[in-house]
């Protein structure tokens, strides 16, 4: 039987959330009062995020603002240096074993090159290890924008949707996914051990 493929949100599921890595934005950027999904009552215009009222890039723009950042400007202050310190560990640890069985894993982004410039990807060890990335900042389809996932299945062959496992820590990406028929996970940042959990039994 083959192995299902595994897609992949890269920020979240895999790298680390800006919200994990506030601490070291402090460094820099001063103290940060909002959390996110750790504590969404400092954060409505997570909440907002959430609600489908904004987009993702439209949430870090309105954070990036009080500073004068744009969106690249403001992330520097949570990923650079670029490094594998960056990347969740238990994450790099499943890429890497379910590549070794045979698996096709390959990564559906909207942001990567949009959030960190093409130079950053270079320090990190496991985008090595996918087999492909589609970037919705160069290619122009934004989850949950159906094409997206759409090319995403071409870039696999175009096996069928159902068989296709895809990770995601925003749930309005994963209603994108579900609408063309491809198998969802929620990746709970809050939660990695069971999130990780419920990647291994989609797959099983």
């Amino acid at each position: 039987m083959a192995l299902k493929p595994l897609l992949l949100d890269f920020g979240g599921p895999v790298l680390l959330t800006p919200f994990e890595l506030a601490a070291k934005a402090e460094e820099t950027l001063g103290p940060i009062s909002w959390r996110g999904p750790f504590d969404t009552s400092t954060d409505p215009e997570y909440v907002r995020w959430q609600s489908g009222e904004i987009t993702e890039r439209e949430y870090w723009v309105l954070r990036g603002a009080p500073y004068g950042l744009e969106l690249h400007g403001l992330m520097r202050h949570f990923y650079e240096p670029a490094g594998d310190y960056l990347i969740r560990p238990e994450m790099e640890e499943l890429v890497r074993r379910h590549r070794s069985m045979g698996r096709v894993v390959g990564v559906l982004t909207n942001d990567m090159d949009a959030f960190h410039g093409p130079e950053w990807k270079t320090s990190i060890s496991v985008i090595k290890e996918f087999d492909f990335i589609v970037d919705g900042s160069m290619t122009g389809f934004l989850k949950p924008d159906p094409r997206a996932f759409r090319m995403a299945l071409e870039t696999l062959g175009d096996p069928h949707p159902a068989d296709v496992v895809f990770v995601d820590d925003q749930r309005g990406n994963l209603r994108g996914a579900e609408a063309v028929g491809i198998t969802t996970v929620f990746f709970d940042p809050t939660d990695p051990s069971g999130s990780l959990e419920r990647i291994e039994a989609a797959l099983a």
